[in-house]
């Protein structure tokens, strides 16, 4: 009976010394023991948009919506991730081929390339941006 309550003991001790290993970086144990936060990769530099949106209109906007007068806002670094979006509007044609008018988006930019694209909602800036052609 002993010898169980020993081996309980020695399990238990066993158990509590080797969560230790598994504290966070901001756990209140020695600095050895803590896990190592990921660095952060420094912020990119902005985007050059126009450059952008115009080596990649067809990510943007259908080929067969035929976008004229297209235009791009400054861009804003994402709140979160370390990519950039900007605004992009341009008057387009629907697939029956009435003008459907000025329409705006808002597209997600990393490492150069669109990774996103999105239709503009009210809660977007994109209404009081300044635009500039590409």
């Amino acid at each position: 009976m002993l010898r169980i309550v020993a081996h309980v003991a020695l399990l238990a001790c066993g158990l509590a010394l080797g969560a230790c290993g598994f504290a966070d970086s901001r756990a209140p144990v020695p600095e050895f023991m803590r896990i190592k936060e990921a660095e952060q990769p420094p912020p990119e530099p902005p985007p050059d948009v126009k450059r952008v949106v115009r080596e990649q209109i067809d990510v943007v906007f259908l080929n067969t919506s035929y976008p004229r007068e297209v235009q791009v806002a400054l861009p804003h670094h994402e709140v979160r991730g370390s990519g950039w979006t900007a605004c992009v509007r341009a008057q387009l044609t629907s697939a029956t081929g009435s003008a459907l008018g000025t329409q705006t988006y808002v597209v997600t930019i990393s490492g150069g390339k669109v990774i996103d694209r999105r239709r503009a909602e009210a809660d977007d800036i994109c209404g009081s941006e300044a635009y500039q052609p590409i």
